[in-house]
């Protein structure tokens, strides 16, 4: 099925056949192009190989002492005749003829021309030196060589001619253009079986696209992958990345060439890693690096059932996380106030029960006692921290510290001013609230045994931000201290579920983002230590 339609329909030949048809030209001309130069070499051979049989025949003959001793005798004709019609026979060549200096004739395959006169030239030979040439004699055209015979004084006194007709060798000549064709046939069926195969592949693989259509396909493709806000990494059935937009490498803090580099050297966390090369589709997971949270899906790609990688892609997922932190906060101080609401109600009946009953003095001192431990709380975290975020932060906590059974100690030591827009307000949200929210699960946990308390110290000093957290919770397992700040890591009893096992992820990567460092040590529980350097200290 094609989907790419940016545009009118592809027109022309497509790639599969255009290479088909440059290769089927290819193969011909190949073909035809060995065909000629195979006859002009057949045909340089055969005329080099008749020239070569008549002229040894000619000159074996002419240093033949029967030949000299022939020519001595009243009629040479009759020793000579039989003589050269055996030779004749016995080396395959059309005639022979020995004649005098003068051209007359002692022999001939038709007898009736012995003793006329030779037809051809005979210059060379009378001056002694044998020649070949191809001359229309009185058998047709013919390849013929002349050569001398001479006596004892080294004297020409006869000449000895030999040849072999056209027809002869044009013979021989088809005889080995047959074998010539014959293999050339055989190499243009292979080679056109072989482009046709060719094309065919090709055309699957191209699904028929047409090479115009295939490079604005392609610019397009590069274009939509590298304008795109999300990361999109392609991975290979290998673990090998195939392709990473700019996206990705902004979202995953790559650097340099990264086409063809196994997934497992780009530096990334191992959970990332297991999830690029996954076998299986994830929907929606969320990871956490240094500085991000990102927001993973994978798509296994198949192709005739054979796996070919991963398509995965990314989108950031730090601002939302951090407008839904923020969010849970807003929610946290909405449902204290309807708590608080819902407990007031209930004080302001018992008030107004008392005054009706006439016990005035209880009903004053009822109503006063529950607006001093009020106002002692605000007092207390509004007069030590001047940072309105955190100070509505811990306003916020407190309540809920009451509803859920914990007492939240706020030490004498915590002081801090207004940090202004030097430390963004979501991180200290991020931070304090996902440890506090840690200690209260912590030291509930540890409720039967203890009466469960969460102690939180936050001091701004002159060069960093101190903030201290400690629990009455079970604290925290040897070696585990490496873990707690991975995504996933929770010690609730469902803390691989969906959106457990995130906080203490969230304030590592806060922490790491601005800088700081994180200490985790046990006391009578968990003691989380944050120290992150102010802007400008």
């Amino acid at each position: 099925m094609r989907v790419w339609s940016p545009g009118a329909p592809g027109k022309g030949w497509s790639l599969a056949r255009q290479l088909l048809v440059l290769q089927l030209v290819l193969v011909s001309v190949l073909v035809i192009g060995g065909v000629v130069l195979a006859y002009a070499d057949a045909v340089q051979a055969t005329d080099n190989k008749a020239a070569d049989e008549v002229v040894s025949v000619a000159v074996t003959l002419a240093d033949s002492p029967s030949v000299r001793d022939a020519l001595a005798e009243p009629d040479p004709s009759q020793v000579l005749q039989p003589v050269a019609e055996r030779v004749r026979m016995d080396t395959g060549v059309d005639f022979i003829t020995i004649m005098s200096l003068n051209g007359i004739r002692y022999t001939h395959p038709n007898a009736a021309l012995i003793g006329k006169r030779f037809l051809g030239n005979t210059a060379q030979a009378q001056q002694g030196r044998a020649f070949t040439e191809t001359y229309t004699g009185t058998l047709g055209p013919s390849v013929r060589a002349v050569a001398p015979v001479f006596d004892d004084g080294h004297r020409v006194v006869a000449m000895v001619a030999v040849g072999i007709t056209v027809d002869a060798i044009s013979a021989e000549l088809r005889e080995r253009l047959l074998l010539v064709f014959a293999v050339a046939g055989g190499v243009l069926v292979v080679g056109v079986a072989g482009s046709f195969l060719v094309s065919a592949r090709l055309r699957r693989q191209t699904r028929g696209v047409a090479p115009a259509e295939l490079s604005s396909m392609f610019e397009y493709y590069r274009a939509i992958l590298h304008s795109v806000r999300e990361g999109l990494v392609l991975v290979g059935r290998d673990g090998r990345v195939v392709l990473c937009n700019d996206a990705a490498r902004e979202l995953l803090f790559l650097d340099g060439e990264i086409r063809g580099r196994p997934v497992a050297e780009l530096g990334l966390a191992a959970d990332l890693v297991s999830a690029f090369t996954a076998t299986e589709p994830r929907d929606d997971e969320l990871h956490i690096t240094e500085t991000r949270v990102l927001l993973v899906n994978v798509a296994p790609v198949r192709s005739e059932d054979a796996a070919m990688g991963n398509v995965v892609t990314l989108r950031d997922h730090t601002e939302l996380q951090s407008l839904t932190g923020e969010l849970d906060t807003v929610r946290g101080f909405a449902e204290s106030l309807r708590s608080q609401a819902h407990e007031s109600a209930n004080r302001l009946h018992a008030v107004v029960s008392l005054v009706e009953l006439g016990k005035v003095e209880q009903a004053v001192e009822l109503a006063t006692a529950e607006l001093e431990t009020a106002q002692q709380l605000t007092d207390r975290v509004v007069g030590a921290v001047a940072e309105p975020v955190l100070a509505a932060l811990l306003l916020g906590k407190s309540s809920e510290a009451s509803e859920r059974g914990v007492e939240l100690v706020l030490t004498e030591d915590t002081a801090m001013q207004d940090t202004g827009a030097r430390i963004d307000s979501r991180d200290l949200i991020t931070i304090l609230g996902n440890l506090i929210d840690n200690g209260f699960d912590a030291a509930i946990e540890r409720a039967a045994e203890r009466a469960p308390r969460v102690t939180v110290t936050v001091r701004a000093d002159p060069d960093e931000l101190f903030l201290r957290v400690a629990d009455t919770g079970p604290g925290i397992a040897p070696g585990a201290a490496e873990d707690i700040f991975r995504r996933g890591w929770s010690t609730k009893p469902d803390g691989g579920a969906a959106g457990r096992g995130l906080g203490l992820a969230l304030v590592g990567q806060a922490v790491r983002r601005h800088g700081g460092t994180i200490e985790v040590t046990n006391t009578a529980g968990a003691v989380f230590t944050v120290r992150i350097p102010l802007p400008g200290a």
